[in-house]
Order: C-alpha cells, then sequence, then structure tokens
C-alpha cells in the first residue's frame, strides 16, 4: 500500500461506534512503537473486506485494528500504550 491508500482516522467512527459511546476519533491515544501522542482521527486508515488497521501518523506502526467476524467485533489495541476518552 502506498501513502495515498489511506483514509484519516475519521473513518473508523462508524464501526469503533459501536464499541465506544463516546467520539473515538476525539479520543488521544499513544503510539507503543514511537511515543507519538495524537487524537485517532490523526491515524491513518486502512481497510479491506477483513476489517480496517489504524497506522500511526508518524512511524506508520499498527496501532489498532478491527475486524467483524461471525456477528462480533474483534479489537487489538496492542499497539497503543494508552487510549483517552473523554466522558
Amino acid at each position: 500500500m502506498t501513502d495515498m491508500d489511506y483514509l484519516d482516522g475519521n473513518a473508523a467512527a462508524g464501526l469503533l461506534s459501536e464499541v465506544f459511546s463516546a467520539d473515538i476519533t476525539s479520543a488521544r491515544g499513544k503510539c507503543a512503537h514511537c511515543g507519538d501522542v495524537a487524537v485517532i482521527a490523526r491515524a491513518h486508515l486502512y481497510t479491506d473486506d477483513h476489517g480496517m488497521v489504524l497506522r500511526c501518523r508518524i512511524c506508520g506502526d499498527v496501532i489498532a485494528m478491527a475486524s467483524e467476524r461471525a456477528g462480533r467485533l474483534c479489537l487489538d489495541l496492542r499497539g497503543l500504550d494508552w487510549l483517552e476518552l473523554e466522558v
């Protein structure tokens, strides 16, 4: 994939709103790889038939993945040191 193939993190709002009641795009997170702190809306989002991958805007490492399988939403947030949501 090239840099032109991604959407910004705002495009993840629909799927992630099924899990998070707060606006996930305004949530701040810290990349576990490079330490960049930014709102999710600044991440680079890649999608395909299997789900979506959010990558850090600075280092390109995977910060989160989401997919739907058998009527269940599967989230992998291991690329984030932390995620901070406004309540």
